[in-house]
């Protein structure tokens, strides 16, 4: 299985909370977001009232870093924000992260699997992905 690219970002979150604090979060979200990921936020949001609370902003974080890492991995691949959908580590059934491209056009190339990695750590968020073709 040939890689086609490897992609790495990190994100510092003062910077993400600046650009929150100019715009709505929610605006933010519906921009970047794939319809599965804008759910979750929508639900995460609900519950913490305040849209801008410290698992809202490490949501959106996490997902700006793994798709600014897989723009990088699928190059000359230029997917939109809305094809890329992240799932993060579940605990409760181990499964690990996922990240996938839903490609809305038929001409893309053969990217056709990405694995992803994202540490957090403070006020950093890290990603990594690799593309590969199978």
């Amino acid at each position: 299985m040939p890689i086609l690219g490897i992609g790495v970002d990190i994100l510092h979150l003062p910077r993400l909370i600046s650009l929150l604090n100019r715009r709505r979060s929610e605006a933010f979200a519906t921009r970047i977001l794939s319809s599965q990921e804008l759910r979750t936020f929508q639900l995460l949001a609900g519950q913490h009232g305040e849209d801008k609370t410290e698992k809202t902003v490490r949501f959106l974080g996490v997902r700006w870093a793994v798709k600014e890492a897989a723009y990088k991995a699928l190059y000359p691949i230029r997917p939109t924000w809305k094809e890329i959908s992240y799932s993060s580590f579940n605990g409760a059934t181990g499964a690990k992260p996922t990240l996938v491209y839903h490609p809305v056009r038929d001409d893309v190339g053969p990217a056709n699997k990405l694995h992803v990695s994202v540490s957090h750590d403070g006020d950093y968020i890290y990603a990594q992905v690799i593309a590969e073709s199978t």
